[in-house]
């Protein structure tokens, strides 16, 4: 099977939020909630958080844009590096995506945080680096990779800064940022086919 850990993934989240969403003590013991972690030392919670999800829209968003993208990173970095690349980079990019707002809401007892969007859009913005023309379908409407990821940026720093709707958009931000500088560190050669491709546009490919 190609990209067997993409799959896995999927399972796996999709599996433990549906558990989740039946079992408030396990929600409640993967959330990310600060307490837990500053004061009994639950360092898992950094990483758990992401295999549970709000509601099941939420679940299905994330799992699809996985689906769809982390496929082909998988094949990719399996090719260029080896087969462990791949869940070693999803899962720190669990990790890395909470970080900034974990560190701001530290001391915050009202604070949670759940779902793989920041782990997702790493993965995401891996893609756009390797592929800024091809067309994503965003609510049905194509836009070539590279204008997504600007209008994605914008919005999410702007959401960032406005607050109020519960979507921890810092998050995304950290996440899209993990992902293209993974991608950079792991083989420097991508800056150069990222350049070249944005230099060519070719819509679709």
């Amino acid at each position: 099977m190609q990209s067997p850990v993409t799959y896995a993934l999927i399972a796996i989240t999709c599996l433990v939020s549906w558990l989740a969403f039946n079992n408030r003590k396990l929600a409640d013991r993967l959330i990310l909630w600060p307490p837990a972690i500053d004061k009994h030392k639950q360092y898992d919670r950094l990483v758990t958080y992401g295999f549970i999800h709000a509601d099941f829209m939420h679940l299905l968003f994330n799992m699809m844009t996985l689906y769809f993208f982390g496929r082909q990173i998988e094949m990719l970095m399996s090719g260029l590096v080896g087969v462990w690349v791949y869940p070693v980079f999803y899962i720190s990019a669990l990790v890395v995506s909470i970080l900034p707002t974990y560190l701001k809401n530290q001391h915050n007892p009202n604070y949670l945080s759940l779902g793989a969007s920041g782990a997702v859009s790493a993965v995401l913005f891996a893609f756009i680096l390797v592929a800024p023309w091809q067309l994503i379908f965003v609510f049905f409407i194509p836009l070539p990779a590279i204008v997504f990821a600007v209008l994605y940026v914008g919005y999410s720093i702007w959401m960032d800064r406005r607050g109020g709707d519960r979507i921890n958009h810092s998050a995304h931000l950290a996440g899209a940022a993990y992902g293209i500088l993974f991608m950079l560190l792991m083989d420097g050669r991508v800056l150069g086919h990222f350049l070249q491709q944005l230099l060519n546009p070719s819509l679709g490919g």
